[in-house]
């Protein structure tokens, strides 16, 4: 029979908290007394997850594991567990417990009473440090004033989608994945529920600095061209005060003939400059060129290596 409610979890070296994930998701789940699936993603995990998924779906039925080649990306991996949803919503949630199971119960009924995107909002993050704060909040406002669309602030991907939005999620196929702002894209009708993010239960963020400023770039590229604006702009700004050291250099020329006047050091600030600018408009032009090379290839988001628990 087809579930009401499909949980997502995408999963990357996460052997210490699935099985406390488990029981608090299954407890909370047989709660609500719907049917439902819980969909373990394995991202290319190096450690004993996948093994631990296996046995949990030998134990539980209603629990799948869908393990992919390699380690694809947190958005690929919501991904794959969407393609392979069946249930009338969807909720996708992290294993590592900082957003907790015990808010789905809301989520749902939001969904219930018309709703058909329901997202986490984090009044409070725990266990995190003030740079991490900070360098979120500025993030989340910054995606707000650059992007094209209306993407809320404090959101991650703790969510409920109804199963027409998915649908029209799956339709989708950008290799440059940023499924926060691809469903505020979408529209529908869309509510909030505010909770607090706890600390992790255990193990290691798999969002280090680094793939945090890269995710950032993804989604801001993704979603904006304010970058090839700016471009424009350091590019006007740049001949500007090219033209003021062209003038310069006339006025020096024709009325001040007698002026020793090496030159070296402002010729050397000016090519400098302009050469500057000219790396950084190059730079944001190849960016989004890449991002066409990458969709031209026509690769698929996934592979799966193993799967359990799926009806055929």
């Amino acid at each position: 029979m087809t579930p009401e409610l499909s949980i997502i979890v995408p999963l990357h070296d996460e052997e210490e908290v699935v099985g406390e994930a488990h029981r608090r998701l299954t407890a909370v789940l047989e709660k609500l007394d719907r049917s439902y699936e819980i969909i373990w993603v394995d991202d290319g995990s190096r450690d004993r997850t996948r093994r631990l998924v296996g046995e949990i779906c030998e134990r539980d039925p209603s629990s799948r594991l869908l393990a992919l080649s390699r380690n694809f990306g947190h958005q690929f991996a919501i991904t794959a567990g969407m393609d392979r949803s069946t249930g009338r919503a969807v909720v996708v949630i992290d294993a590592d417990l900082q957003d907790p199971p015990e808010v789905i119960p809301e989520l749902v009924r939001r969904w219930e009473a018309g709703d058909q995107v329901v997202y986490g909002v984090r009044d409070r993050r725990e266990g995190e440090g003030w740079f991490k704060r900070a360098t979120a909040a500025a993030f989340y406002r910054l995606m707000r004033r650059m992007a094209s669309v209306d993407i809320p602030v404090d959101v991650g991907d703790f969510r409920l989608l109804d199963r027409q939005v998915v649908d029209e999620l799956q339709g989708m196929r950008e290799r440059s994945r940023y499924v926060r702002g691809m469903v505020s894209w979408l529209g529908f009708r869309q509510g909030e529920v505010h909770f607090v993010r706890n600390r992790r239960f255990a193990g290691r963020t798999k969002y280090p600095l680094g793939k945090m400023l890269h995710f950032a770039f993804d989604g801001l590229l993704s979603f904006s061209v304010v970058p090839l604006k700016l471009a424009s702009g350091l590019g006007l700004l740049s001949a500007g005060v090219s033209f003021f050291f062209i003038a310069y250099g006339i006025v020096q020329k024709y009325f001040y003939p007698d002026t020793v006047i090496p030159g070296w050091s402002s010729l050397f600030s000016a090519i400098l400059f302009i050469g500057g600018i000219q790396l950084i408009c190059l730079g944001v032009l190849g960016e989004y060129v890449g991002r066409i090379y990458k969709e031209s290839k026509q690769r698929p988001l996934y592979v799966i290596d193993e799967e359990r628990n799926f009806n055929p």
